[in-house]
């Protein structure tokens, strides 16, 4: 019992020293980007779903959303809707920009990801996988809520 004590006092003092000498210090975060309110809007009769959330990038550079996978979906691409002499039309993007310590919106009019061809059965209540991939190599791996075709956001 007295060697597990003094066991444990060492290492608080060890660690009590570097923290008042800052020779303890964290990594940096090895991802930059993160995914907030990540949500799909399901459509019936196998129509496209699309992906919606805010992509933060905690970065102090800006980088590119260049592609997103999916284990659920055999084709996933990067689309923008908007309108364009008084229709509504959608584009398909090959990268959507997120600037250093800023965000970017992926929402029902603008930026979006369309999610093609389901692989199995896909209802509102359940949750697909999606990798995002960014231009600095970055990837991150999110599960996203399925939510019905009249949702307006992750939470209705």
């Amino acid at each position: 019992m007295k060697r597990i004590f003094s066991s444990f006092v060492a290492c608080a003092a060890l660690v009590l020293y570097a923290t008042n000498t800052q020779a303890l210090t964290l990594p940096p975060p090895l991802v930059h980007e993160s995914i907030e309110r990540g949500w799909v809007r399901w459509l019936p009769a196998n129509l496209p779903a699309a992906g919606y959330a805010t992509i933060r990038n905690d970065g102090d550079k800006a980088v590119k959303l260049t592609g997103v996978d999916s284990t659920d979906y055999g084709m996933t691409m990067l689309h923008r809707s908007m309108q364009k002499d008084g229709k509504d039309t959608m584009e398909m993007m090959g990268e959507i920009g997120i600037p250093a310590h800023g965000q970017v919106k992926l929402a029902p009019g603008g930026y979006h990801l369309m999610l093609m061809n389901p692989k199995h059965s896909i209802k509102p209540g359940d949750s697909v996988h999606l990798s995002l991939h960014f231009n600095n190599g970055e990837t991150l791996y999110a599960i996203w809520l399925v939510r019905p075709a009249n949702a307006t956001g992750p939470n209705d």
